[in-house]
């Protein structure tokens, strides 16, 4: 929770209980987290209190003297108020989803800042199980019931800023339904729900959600093998309020045009998309907080991104390279990146005419994916495995691999 949305929820909770909303500015907030501010007013300790869930001293906060109303709840202050001060203010995701306390004159039918909070944990939920598991159906109908959780809010009383928000993260929720099916090889589901999510992404003022769908709208392009309108979404990546000030978004955007350019056999101009892809990545520091939909970008991904491009413009050697340097920096959770990764690593292997250790390296995707059947996208990367290890493998090699994996390999999601 930034700074500027835990105020809003204050203000959303003074609010409920005043029936007026609360003033408190940003500036207030980044005096409580300074230390600054030690005690807030008292319309403003019940809201924190409320929010949170938290005795207002057991977020840091010192009484000045004798109180002249009658104290809050007593608390055990502790021992270092300035810590737990800036942990709440600076990291208050995992306070401010608490259930809020009931008032006398609370309005249930209000939307705050908490609803909107909620909503994006059952997202950071479904992005988890997708880079687990990958694109499957019971994914996309969890991220279509959230969506229309959300817009359902929209007919409760709240604030023109929570209202955007909603749609912002009902855009998200039709997103990944969206990601799913193009993972699971459900293309033409895909393609429906983009449209509708680019929609609530408008209706948001989100650049961020605007340039997640154009990402995923220049993914599913690439796999209808729509190479220039893969290339025009990637562009229009580019083009985002959020990608000219974000060097994180920027670097995303120049590797997905990288992708799509060399797809469309423009080598040189892909390559160059690929350098500056890697400069705008070395100016991100990882460490800062990010939307949850794009925590999967970093260098690991990056280096499979490129895996791709020197595979496909024919420098199969240097994207065997970037493979195994992804691979080397893949996180453990993400279970369906590393096995996608791993089929590549055996296209390039394959590709340099290496064919007995492709074949054991692909076999590893199905050990990685065990307990799961392999979705869609994984499955064509396969069958591209298959077609090429036919035309450079010996025939009994290529009847072997068949033989072997039949089962695992065209087993739908």
């Amino acid at each position: 929770m930034s700074v500027r949305e835990l105020v809003d929820a204050v203000n959303d909770a003074i609010r409920d209980f005043t029936g007026r909303p609360g003033n408190t500015s940003e500036r207030t907030g980044f005096r409580w987290l300074s230390g600054e501010n030690r005690w807030p007013q008292a319309r403003q300790r019940i809201a924190l209190e409320r929010v949170t869930g938290l005795p207002i001293t057991d977020l840091g906060f010192v009484p000045r003297g004798k109180p002249k109303t009658a104290p809050l709840p007593p608390a055990a202050l502790p021992e270092d108020p300035s810590v737990h001060r800036r942990r709440f203010v600076g990291a208050a995701t995992g306070t401010a989803a608490a259930p809020l306390i009931a008032a006398p004159n609370s309005r249930p039918q209000r939307v705050g800042t908490s609803d909107v909070i909620r909503l994006r944990d059952k997202m950071e939920t479904l992005v988890q199980l997708d880079a687990k598991r990958g694109g499957h159906t019971a994914l996309e109908r969890a991220a279509l019931a959230g969506a229309d959780e959300a817009l359902s809010l929209q007919r409760r009383s709240a604030t023109q800023r929570v209202r955007q928000r909603l749609y912002a993260v009902a855009s998200d929720f039709v997103s990944t339904a969206a990601w799913s099916m193009i993972d699971a090889g459900q293309l033409h589901a895909a393609g429906r729900h983009l449209d509708r999510a680019l929609t609530l992404a408008g209706m948001s003022q989100d650049p961020d959600m605007t340039m997640q769908v154009w990402n995923r709208r220049a993914m599913l392009a690439r796999q209808e093998k729509e190479f220039g309108e893969a290339v025009a979404a990637a562009q229009a990546m580019q083009a985002t309020a959020i990608a000219r000030r974000s060097p994180l978004h920027a670097s995303l955007a120049h590797a997905r045009t990288a992708i799509s350019l060399a797809h469309a056999g423009d080598r040189r101009t892909a390559l160059r998309s690929l350098g500056r892809a890697e400069d705008a990545l070395g100016k991100v520091r990882m460490a800062d907080p990010r939307p949850p939909w794009i925590t999967f970008y970093g260098p690991a991904e990056l280096y499979s991104l490129t895996a791709i491009v020197r595979d496909v413009v024919g420098d199969p050697a240097e994207a065997e390279a970037a493979s195994y340097r992804a691979l080397g920096a893949l996180p453990d959770t993400y279970r369906r990146n590393r096995a996608y990764t791993t089929a590549r690593l055996s296209l390039a292997q394959l590709h340099q005419g290496d064919v007995e250790q492709a074949c054991a390296t692909s076999a590893d995707v199905f050990d990685i994916m065990a307990g799961d059947p392999l979705p869609g996208r994984m499955r064509r990367l396969l069958g591209d495995f298959h077609r090429d290890l036919i035309t450079l493998a010996p025939p009994r090699v290529a009847h072997e691999w068949t033989d072997r994996y039949r089962t695992e390999w065209s087993t739908p999601v």
